[in-house]
């Protein structure tokens, strides 16, 4: 499958490798802002990283319901994660789905893209989520 990831941190047709969508506790401009600055003071910590990890970068942005993170990992220094937030979700909260994305024509093994799809299953849907309190 390919996507297009338009802004300046997406340029050119990338693939995806994996996405997975989950409602939010949390409204969508809150949701927004815990991953546009994960670590801004007073924000509970959920961005916990694991040693082979570096902290990401904020690529792309169109406040409250598209962000784009460069890689978690050094050792795919093209992979990027989108973010597409939904404010329509039941109970009041917002639809927040993850979207890892390669600039690699090659395929790469599918249980290390396993991996990666459930750390960042991990950190959004369990540690982000925990945060708001659920």
């Amino acid at each position: 499958m390919r996507v297009v990831c338009g802004g300046p941190g997406c340029q050119g047709s990338l693939r995806e490798l994996g996405s997975r969508a989950r409602a939010q506790p949390a409204p969508a401009h809150v949701v927004f802002d815990s991953l546009l600055d994960p670590h801004r003071s007073g924000a509970r910590p959920w961005l916990e990283l694991l040693p082979d990890e570096v902290a990401p970068s904020v690529l792309a942005e169109d406040r409250p319901g598209l962000l784009v993170w460069s890689t978690l990992w050094p050792r795919h220094p093209g992979y990027r994660i989108r973010f597409d937030l939904d404010s329509e979700a039941p109970g009041g909260g917002c639809l927040l789905r993850w979207t890892l994305l390669t600039p690699d024509p090659y395929e790469p093994d599918a249980g290390h893209i396993g991996h990666l799809r459930k750390r960042l299953n991990v950190l959004v849907n369990e540690r982000l989520r925990l945060s708001y309190g659920q």
